[in-house]
C-alpha cells in the first residue's frame, strides 16, 4: 500500500512540476538576458527558446498576471521581486544540477540539455545530495551546508 500511496505522490508532484516548469524557464532566461545585454525583448525569448512571438507574449503575460513579470507595449521586460526570486531559485538548482551531471562525468553538452529538465523535477532532498556530491567531487563547499 505504501508503494502505491507513494506511487500517487510522485505523479501528483510531477503534475505540480510541470505546471510551473515554463514560468521558471522564462524567469531564469529574462534575467539572465537582463545580465548580460542590460535588457529582454519579446524577440529575444523567441529567439531563445525557438518559439513564436506570440507564444513568447503569451507566456509573458501569464507571468504579469502571476506577478512575476512587468513589460508595457513595445517596452523590455522586467522581472518583479517575485520574479527574480523565482529566477534565482531556478538558477541555482539548474547549476547544481549541472555541476552534479558533470561530476559523474557526463559531458558539459549533454549535462547543458539534460540539467534543463531535472532542475524542474528534483526534491530538495536530492538537491542537496546532489550540491554536497558535486561539492566533494570539486573539492568546494556546498553553498548549502
Amino acid at each position: 500500500m505504501l508503494e502505491h500511496r507513494t506511487r500517487i505522490r510522485g505523479h501528483e508532484r510531477t503534475r505540480r512540476d510541470h505546471a510551473t516548469e515554463l514560468t521558471q524557464d522564462y524567469a531564469e532566461a529574462i534575467a539572465e538576458l537582463i545580465a548580460q545585454t542590460g535588457e529582454c525583448r519579446v524577440r529575444d525569448l523567441a529567439k531563445r527558446f525557438a518559439v513564436s512571438h506570440v507564444t513568447v507574449n503569451r507566456a509573458i503575460a501569464r507571468m504579469k498576471r502571476d506577478g512575476f513579470a512587468d513589460t508595457e507595449p513595445y517596452a523590455p521586460i522586467t522581472l518583479t521581486d517575485k520574479g527574480k526570486t523565482l529566477a534565482e531559485f531556478s538558477e541555482r538548482r539548474h547549476r547544481i544540477v549541472f555541476r552534479f551531471l558533470t561530476a559523474l562525468g557526463v559531458s558539459e553538452r549533454t549535462a547543458s540539455i539534460d540539467s534543463e529538465g531535472i532542475e524542474h523535477h528534483v526534491s530538495e532532498e536530492t538537491l542537496l545530495l546532489m550540491e554536497q556530491f558535486g561539492a566533494k567531487q570539486d573539492g568546494t563547499k556546498s553553498a548549502i551546508l
